[in-house]
């Protein structure tokens, strides 16, 4: 028989990410499916999450070991309650106030934790990746929107489960609107999607993120102009965040990041220049891409035993 393990589910909302993780936070076995739609209906989002468990078991056992699972972790974006175990609301997967924790326990036979999936990835970057030895940082996620979780003297913030919407700070009085209702916030002006948008409009041209990154490494003046635009607006969260709270750690995630030092060198910059008082963060990648969400949830697990 092997060391117990623990089930991690991260409910997206284009793809679920599951696996079956050891203590050392390595993927015993893992799968990815695209997220299927309807889970705010009523079960649905525990079926799909009984269904990757029950998938990661049959693949683990293929040779004939047993396999111990001694927990879940799921992680899913939006208003995440996490200690009443209930998922609040998330305008992307269409549900409110789900419960989670109950069924799945019921269901599943152990444990069950539930969290966010942006603050379960810093706990995971933390424990495994690029914020370890860190105490206050900041987890930055760029994609098609912009996310944010807080550690502030190795805690993570959860305030319940209203804290990290950093992509909903106003920026740009009067910018973009944004899907929130406002208008000029973070997300709407410097996510992979508001670049696209800004891109599009200034060129005529159609080109996904990672094409305009490469477009302002080869010094293309449209591309270098939306781009220090979204730049700007990065560095002023950034700023706001260190001052209020005092980071001493950024770590940038998320497809955009994938830029490296395209977008992390002129963000550098642009806080550097910025700061007068404040405690100078260092900005670095973080360290474990597109599985931190579910690894965050392994480690949710973990906490339960």
């Amino acid at each position: 028989m092997r060391a117990p393990l623990v089930a991690a589910v991260d409910v997206g909302g284009t793809r679920v990410k599951a696996a079956l993780v050891d203590p050392a936070g390595r993927e015993v076995v893992s799968l990815t499916d695209p997220t299927p739609a309807g889970l705010g209906a009523p079960g649905a989002l525990v079926g799909v999450v009984v269904a990757a468990v029950e998938a990661l078991r049959s693949r683990a056992t293929d040779g004939g070991e047993p396999v111990e699972v001694s927990a879940c972790g799921v992680v899913v974006p939006g208003i995440v309650d996490d200690a009443a175990g209930v998922a609040r609301w998330s305008a992307n997967l269409g549900w409110r106030d789900l419960p989670v924790v109950e069924p799945l326990a019921s269901a599943l036979g152990v444990p069950v934790a539930l969290g966010h999936d942006v603050r379960a990835g810093l706990v995971a970057e933390a424990r495994f990746g690029a914020a370890q030895g860190f105490s206050n940082v900041l987890f930055m996620p760029i994609g098609t929107g912009i996310a944010g979780a807080l550690m502030l003297d190795g805690h993570v913030v959860v305030a319940d489960g209203w804290s990290g919407e950093l992509g909903h700070v106003v920026v740009v009085p009067d910018g973009p609107p944004c899907g929130c209702g406002a208008s000029g916030c973070l997300e709407a002006v410097a996510s992979a999607a508001a670049i696209e948008r800004a891109y599009a409009a200034a060129s005529g041209q159609r080109r996904a993120g990672e094409a305009i990154a490469a477009l302002v490494a080869e010094g293309d003046e449209v591309a270098s102009r939306v781009w220090a635009t979204a730049v700007d607006a990065l560095a002023r969260a950034v700023v706001l965040t260190t001052t209020l709270t005092g980071v001493s750690r950024v770590l940038v995630g998320g497809g955009l990041a994938h830029a490296g030092d395209v977008l992390l060198g002129p963000l550098r910059d642009a806080v550097a220049a910025s700061l007068t008082f404040q405690r100078r963060p260092t900005i670095a990648e973080a360290a474990l891409g597109d599985r931190a969400g579910c690894l965050g949830a392994a480690c949710l697990a973990f906490d339960l035993a």
